[in-house]
């Protein structure tokens, strides 16, 4: 009588369903067809059983170095113009200096 409200230990439980996802993580196979594994404003994520917060790094958690590599990027090319603009000082400055000592001196000269 016990056993029947238990169930039968001999038998195991079903296998849950395997959630299979996409490449890029945005989509899951329900069995029949691809749903969307992300909410429609992007705020939560389909795990296969529920649904959780979606993590700012994005969709497959790949995606979290591309704000780092945009910094990167752009600090690099700050750098660059200022080692530029130091060396053309450095290299050209007595020249430009000279430019314009010469309009002084010829401003000056009746």
């Amino acid at each position: 009588m016990l056993q029947a409200m238990v169930g039968d230990p001999g038998v195991p439980p079903p296998a849950p369903a395997q959630t299979r996802f996409s490449a890029d993580g945005f989509w899951w196979w329900d069995g029949g067809e691809w749903k969307p594994a992300l909410s429609q404003d992007r705020l939560w994520r389909w795990t296969g059983s529920t649904w959780e917060a979606a993590r700012p790094g994005g969709a497959s958690g790949s995606g979290g170095g591309s704000l780092g590599i945009i910094v990167a990027a752009v600090v690099g090319v700050v750098l660059l113009v200022a080692v530029t603009a130091v060396a053309v000082i450095y290299f050209a400055g007595p020249q430009i200096s000279n430019v314009f000592s010469n309009l002084v001196t010829a401003s000056s000269s009746p």
